[in-house]
């Protein structure tokens, strides 16, 4: 299955072609729950057979052929059955789509220790590169005896099925609130509502702990499913899987390491003088005893669950209040904008850059709005579903500003697919996890006042310095204050895999952490018995998280260099590649390569380089660093 989605940060994800060998497995177990109906059997998938001989290339190149043959079939079914779940829910499509994801899984815990017998077998470098990517592509790595594999699934389900089930139960105790002296469950959705809607502190503590506690029980599952994942890593050649997620970026898993720290210390600075300005005014809201100006920020006071995205306090900090914003939002519904009438102008922005329209069935086969006639799963995901140009959007798109910024991003993963569609199945990903979503939200950032004015949209394009650095305060509020926390959600399982922390240890290493990159702290102790990672969807979900860190970092390098080559002058915060040829080639090429080429020969082509580079967020980001600097004399800044 191919999908992608922007909101994955914060929701579940919807799931990619690398994630197929992560979640299949955990979909195994099922289908015995799923439906009473049993699901269509398609056949077993039947993994190559070796010779016992010594190995040669011609086996190699056969081999990979093989696998590909297989791995097409298995994940065109997986995802066509994926596709007609989320857009029908019932339980005949959960059933099916969970045969397709086992019978995947099987497939790859077949042919994936077979890739190892070819270890020195010398080999062209594109076969060399596909068995590559096949021995490091899974994230929950199975261990070799079935009933392991049986348990681990057991254990993966319980998990994704804790999380999703999740929620809290109190007896009303306002005498106020209708439902005084009744209990009352709230699952994460309504948690999450008084996250954003409220700004009582004793409100949003009691909402931050409630969702806390649907994760306690995951503690001793989540160890047991670490060492069987473990084992699984260590009988395919690696030390655990924390070495195994790092090593999918084509270096040492050591170098990769020191590498995310590296681009850490660069914007750490700009990152903790925001985190300055919004404790100071965090604390002139709520006084000194609850903010104090010498310590980490209360975590339930972001507006996050997570304290991942701080856009809830822009009414606190907007540099100036009284200046009004652009109303894109009115500005589309004046227009008479539908669904697919934005979506069409969304491709626009992609054709201006020379690249080819979207294939007619993308009108006939995606769904655009929410159907009357049956349950939908409405959070927006791209797909490929048939890896041939199938392309294909599940969103119901509304009318606003947010959802046109959404289209942009979910059309950039379109034309990734559309661009290198006619590689071999285990080389059509993005260079590496970090890249499919750098790529969206590159694109993403060139929907600016400027572009909506040249596209039609705004009747002007307001440049003044005010409206610049309320724009700038909200998209750091958002882009800005995430990258600690997608740094610090792998560290912290890196250490888990490694065995450092004993499962009594895991809840005082997170927070550790938390303080360490975020400088935020739990409202309250901790109990023992708290598992407060587990309330994060990724960990349960053994979802990777330093991709999303990357592409923090990936979209801005890629948008100052798309600019360059765009031939913009001015600020970089201005710039949309809207029209420009030259950038739309040189991304072009980019695309088209997938994950043929290691990344760094991938950013090569856009950026001239290849280094990760997080300097293009200090040079976006400069009128902002400018005024928080002057807001924070004399400010006591750190914790």
């Amino acid at each position: 299955m191919r999908s992608s989605s922007r909101r994955s940060l914060i929701s579940p994800p919807q799931r990619s072609l690398g994630a197929l060998k992560g979640i299949a497995l955990s979909l195994f177990v099922s289908l015995g729950s799923a439906s009473a109906t049993p699901a269509r059997d398609l056949g077993p998938l039947t993994p190559p057979s070796l010779p016992e001989r010594a190995l040669e290339s011609g086996d190699a190149q056969w081999f990979i052929a093989q696998v590909n043959r297989g791995l097409r079939a298995a994940y065109v079914a997986s995802s066509k059955a994926q596709w007609a779940n989320l857009t029908d829910l019932t339980p005949e499509h959960e059933a099916e789509a969970a045969a397709r994801a086992a019978e995947t899984m099987s497939y790859l815990s077949a042919v994936i220790p077979l890739a190892s017998r070819f270890d020195g077998v010398k080999t062209d470098a594109l076969t060399r590169r596909q068995l590559t990517l096949l021995k490091r592509g899974s994230t929950l790595p199975a261990p070799k005896d079935a009933e392991a594999q049986k348990r681990l699934a057991e254990l993966s389900t319980a998990l994704e099925s804790m999380y999703g089930k999740g929620k809290t139960c109190r007896v009303v105790e306002d005498p106020k609130d209708p439902d005084h002296g009744r209990e009352r469950c709230r699952d994460l959705e309504q948690l999450e509502e008084v996250m954003r809607s409220s700004d009582d502190y004793t409100t949003l503590e009691q909402a931050w702990e409630d969702w806390r506690l649907t994760a306690r029980e995951m503690r001793p599952l989540y160890a047991e499913q670490v060492s069987l994942i473990n084992r699984g890593a260590q009988q395919v050649g690696f030390k655990d899987v924390g070495e195994l997620w790092r090593s999918q970026y084509d270096m040492s898993p050591e170098l990769f390491e020191a590498q995310m720290e590296q681009l850490w210390s660069q914007v750490e600075p700009l990152y903790q003088a925001l985190h300055c300005h919004v404790r100071a005014a965090l604390h002139q809201k709520y006084g000194a005893e609850l903010v104090p100006l010498d310590q980490a920020i209360p975590a339930h006071l972001t507006g996050n669950m997570w304290a991942q995205d701080w856009s809830k306090l822009y009414s606190l900090v907007a540099p100036f209040p009284k200046r009004s914003s652009l109303d894109v939002t009115s500005a589309l519904r004046a227009k008479g904008f539908t669904p697919k009438s934005l979506t069409r102008f969304a491709e626009r922005f992609f054709t201006s850059l020379g690249l080819d329209p979207l294939p007619d069935t993308f009108w006939t086969r995606s769904l655009f709005e929410k159907p009357s006639d049956r349950e939908v799963v409405c959070h927006a995901s791209a797909w490929d579903v048939e890896f041939n140009n199938d392309l294909r959007l599940k969103m119901c798109v509304k009318i606003d500003h947010e959802d046109l910024i959404t289209l942009h991003h979910e059309l950039g993963h379109h034309y990734y697919f559309q661009s290198y569609y006619t590689l071999p199945i285990l080389l059509q990903e993005g260079a590496n996890d970090g890249f499919h979503e750098g790529i969206g939200d590159t694109l993403a950032l060139s929907v600016t006042p400027s572009y909506l004015h040249s596209a039609g949209v705004l009747p002007e394009a307001s440049e003044h310095p005010e409206a610049v650095l309320n724009e700038q305060m909200r998209m750091g509020l958002e882009k800005l204050s995430f990258l600690p926390f997608g740094l610090l959600v792998d560290m912290w399982r890196w250490r888990v895999f490694k065995g450092d922390v004993p499962a009594e240890g895991y809840n005082e290493l997170w927070w550790s952490l938390r303080e360490r990159f975020q400088g935020v702290r739990p409202p309250h102790a901790r109990a023992p018995e708290d598992f407060d990672p587990g309330a994060k969807y990724h960990v349960p979900g053994n979802t990777p998280y330093m991709r999303y860190f990357i592409a923090h970092i990936l979209q801005f390098q890629l948008h100052r260099a798309l600019c360059q080559r765009s031939g913009h002058k001015g600020p970089l915060y201005t710039c949309s590649i809207y029209g420009s040829r030259e950038a739309g080639a040189a991304l072009r090429e980019l695309l088209a390569l997938g994950a043929s080429k290691p990344w760094p020969e991938a950013l090569k082509v856009v950026t001239g380089t290849e280094e990760l580079d997080a300097s293009a967020i200090i040079d976006y980001f400069a009128p902002l660093k400018a005024y928080l600097d002057e807001q924070n004399q004399g400010r006591r800044c750190g914790w």
